[in-house]
């Protein structure tokens, strides 16, 4: 009797599972879904921004350690070095074993080793512990976005998409302040920041499950009935195919050259300042926050209008603010007319980030979408990465930063062009369909 009771419970238990996961596929992403998966991208910013006002504390900390001028900055650096290098790896982990519990083991492991400085005194271990943040940020940069791309859909998608720039830039002034402010009690109180992302856990943990391919997720180049046909499945596979490795690398290229663009402004705008006149880092760094509203504001206008334009048209628009905001701040004589173009050139770069980044979701099947955005986000740190770069090389050949960003308004001008033969072809291939 008591085996036949067993029994019994055993296949009610096993009928109830089977219900649960049916109740699941149908759930429904709701605003807090969104909002706990838009939070995360904040730890990304976090990383750099929070620490650079305690920057001159931990060189003088570790001053007597051979080489701190190049080591100590690494701390933070380090961590946007390991996004362009592990995004992709990244995105191969979360469609091999699931998104949603790879990217809550990386919220406690960035806690973990985002605190750990405040309790370390050898610089080699504080490097360490910043290679992990960046391992980390790697995971949460891609998880958080593509299971955004892959809960939401249409212009719900869309929206989603375009506020993570708009969020992350906001970000990044509170944490510089706050930074500041927490330095006061020295250089180890802004890393008790980094144990916030224990809240952003128990967001994803309470607000997210699992993602499921629904019979909406139909990409381009893909049927309907193709769609409909895997609805339910979650990806647990390596296979590549499917994967749109012409298109991709299409966007991929465009995002690395975007991003050099976008970075320009936010690191090099106190040091034009500076030649024009503006020499108190205090207000230039205020002025530099002001005329980066620009950034989003055009994620917001991006999340307005971006759907009813289309790809090329917005890359025409996007590149022509660019182009028109570098030789603004080019030509300036006076700090107002930099501000400006300042500002022109961050509400095309507000909207440029946006248009990528959907425009790369709108081709990524469901079984491959996260090896598809580590890809893109790889892209777009490595054009972090090479953007003081590129603007050094053209300010030591053309005689000064401000020749510079003359020479930057004629690349983001080819950009333009690029754009509009994008443009013409995708009216052509309307035309044929």
């Amino acid at each position: 009797m008591q085996k036949c009771d067993f029994t019994l419970h055993l296949g009610c238990c096993i009928s109830l599972l089977g219900e649960d996961r049916k109740l699941t596929t149908h759930r429904q992403p709701t605003f807090m879904t969104g909002i706990s998966l838009l939070l995360p991208i904040t730890l990304t910013t976090m990383a750099i921004v929070l620490l650079a006002p305690v920057m001159p504390l931990l060189l003088e900390e570790f001053s007597g350690v051979p080489n701190h001028e190049y080591w100590v900055p690494m701390v933070l650096t380090f961590p946007a070095l390991c996004v362009a290098i592990l995004c992709p790896f990244a995105g191969i982990l979360g469609d091999r074993f699931g998104k949603r519990k790879l990217l809550l083991a990386s919220f406690l492991i960035y806690a973990l080793v985002g605190v750990a400085p405040v309790f370390l005194t050898d610089l080699t271990m504080i490097l360490i512990s910043r290679i992990g943040v960046g391992m980390a940020e790697a995971l949460i940069y891609v998880l958080s976005t593509t299971m955004i791309a892959d809960f939401f859909h249409g212009e719900k998608r869309d929206k989603w998409l375009a506020a993570q720039p708009a969020f992350a830039s906001m970000s990044a002034l509170v944490f510089f302040n706050l930074g500041g402010v927490l330095g006061e009690w020295g250089w180890r109180a802004p890393f008790w920041v980094y144990s916030s992302a224990l809240l952003m856990f128990a967001l994803v943990w309470l607000f997210t499950w699992e993602p499921e391919k629904s019979s909406d997720d139909v990409v381009e180049g893909e049927s309907k009935a193709l769609a409909e046909a895997h609805v339910g499945e979650t990806a647990h596979s390596l296979s590549w195919e499917g994967f749109p490795w012409g298109k991709m690398a299409l966007i991929v290229l465009i995002t690395i050259y975007g991003s050099v663009f976008f970075y320009t402004v936010q690191i090099q705008a106190s040091t034009g300042l500076a030649e024009l006149g503006l020499t108190s880092p205090a207000a230039a760094g205020f002025w530099t926050s002001v005329a980066s509203v620009g950034v989003p504001l055009g994620t917001i206008i991006y999340g307005m209008f971006g759907s009813k334009i289309g790809v090329g048209r917005l890359l025409l628009i996007e590149f022509a603010l660019l182009a028109i905001g570098f030789f603004t701040m080019g030509s300036a004589d006076d700090t107002t007319q930099f501000l400006i173009g300042c500002f022109v050139n961050q509400l095309g770069a507000g909207m440029l980030l946006p248009t990528l980044l959907v425009w790369a979701m709108s081709i990524l099947p469901f079984e491959v979408r996260s090896r598809g955005t580590g890809f893109w986000q790889s892209a777009f740190a490595l054009g972090q990465w090479l953007s003081p770069i590129v603007v050094t090389f053209f300010a030591l050949r053309m005689g000064g930063l401000l020749s510079s960003f003359q020479t930057l308004s004629y690349l983001a001008a080819a950009g333009v062009v690029v754009a509009i033969i994008a443009s013409m072809s995708g009216k052509k291939e309307e035309a044929n369909g």
